[in-house]
């Protein structure tokens, strides 16, 4: 007997997760209610205790977010996945799961805003405390834990210079030490990186970004082995930080197109990193898939190509960039990314507003630093709209 064929990439994508109603649907169904009925009143302390499975209450359980969530799981290659309101409660739920006053988390320096906030700023009022690394090298890493450290957390690429931390290595120092290893997958999302395959604890995710990728609705993810996805759930089931049905449908159905958007969002970002290379205005670019990056060859180990985010600097400062920015007819100007729609930002001023200028030169992040998420327009234009922008330095 012929074993069972694992179903490819693209079929997940678009199968994974199905649970038909009694109506036996096409599109996945999109349950909106607040809770559930129950047959009867021992049914009802069953499905409350855990000792029957089904739905309860919309705070934690959903028949659309579990399909969301199923789907996800099947393509970063998860035991278990758990939907959040946002990436930010992703984060949050994961941390204060797994850790307790006392702790110590190793990080990266290179993070989004917020996340640094979270760690550096709001984490210590509750005894959990951070440490920042400032370079890529996992000696630095293994030289900032403690006997108190439980966690260490990265994003690979890191938002918005895109250092690439070698995950393989990490997951050595994490396991040696006996400490969570848990990758913020963001930036290349599972078609282009699987953390978890390398030997990561947890994956996160802004389901926002990518996963919806039409920049609709907002949502998060937490993948990992069922054990630990099951401490997340008992503080989200507390806590709260849920997902809508409604937001979960939309990202399971951006789910659908993932593999073609990232893939034809990273050629051409490919394309605009090394046309801004070769422009004299530009004093430096940041993308993983040009040779000139300082970890080009970390990331084609665990990349499958450099991504769809460009950073690069302007030579100048503040003033510059911001020309360079309000001259763009095309590129919207935001601080989101993943969408189809090209956008640009600057986040000395934006997503990195909050974090100090301290913080933001220990992450080398200037005045003159622009980041452009590529999306799905015309390469040429978006080259076009750029040297419109570039002509006013």
């Amino acid at each position: 007997m012929q074993d069972e064929r694992v179903p490819g990439f693209d079929t997940l994508a678009v199968r994974a997760g199905i649970a038909r109603s009694r109506f036996n649907e096409h599109s996945e169904a999109l349950y909106l209610t607040s809770s559930f009925v129950f047959d009867n009143a021992a049914q009802a302390a069953a499905r409350f205790s855990g000792e029957e499975p089904g739905y309860v209450y919309g705070r934690f359980s959903n028949p659309t977010v579990t399909m969301m969530q199923e789907r996800l799981a099947a393509l970063e290659g998860a035991e278990a996945c758990l939907a959040t309101a946002s990436g930010m409660a992703a984060i949050l739920a994961a941390v204060m799961a797994l850790l307790e006053a006392g702790n110590h988390i190793v990080a990266s320096q290179s993070l989004f805003g917020a996340t640094h906030q979270l760690l550096g700023n709001i984490l210590p009022r509750f005894g959990v405390e951070a440490s920042f690394v400032r370079s890529t090298d996992p000696a630095d890493y293994a030289n900032a834990l403690r006997p108190e450290t439980r966690m260490m957390f990265i994003e690979t690429p890191s938002n918005p210079l895109t250092e690439v931390l070698d995950i393989t290595a990490l997951v050595a120092v994490a396991r040696a030490a006996g400490v969570l290893l848990v990758v913020d997958n963001c930036f290349c999302t599972p078609v282009l990186q699987q953390p978890l395959a390398l030997g990561a604890d947890l994956v996160i995710h802004s389901a926002t970004k990518y996963l919806d990728g039409q920049g609709r609705v907002l949502g998060g993810a937490v993948l990992g082995r069922r054990e630990l996805i099951d401490e997340v759930f008992k503080f989200l089931r507390t806590a709260g930080p849920s997902i809508s049905p409604f937001n979960a449908w939309v990202i399971l159905k951006g789910l659908e197109t993932l593999r073609i958007r990232v893939e034809a969002q990273s050629r051409n970002a490919l394309e605009l990193a090394r046309w801004l290379e070769a422009r004299p205005e530009v004093a430096r670019v940041y993308y993983p898939g040009l040779a000139s990056h300082p970890q080009h060859s970390a990331a084609m180990r665990q990349q499958k190509s450099g991504g769809a985010i460009v950073s690069f600097e302007v030579r100048g400062g503040r003033e510059q960039a911001w020309r360079v920015i309000d001259a763009t007819h095309i590129l919207s100007i935001t601080a989101n990314l993943g969408d189809t729609k090209s956008t640009i930002t600057h986040p000395a001023s934006t997503t990195h507003g909050r974090i100090g200028a301290e913080a933001r030169a220990a992450a080398g992040i200037g005045e003159n630093l622009l980041r452009i998420a590529v999306g799905l327009e015309d390469i040429e234009d978006l080259e076009a709209d750029l040297e419109s922008g570039l002509a006013q330095i």
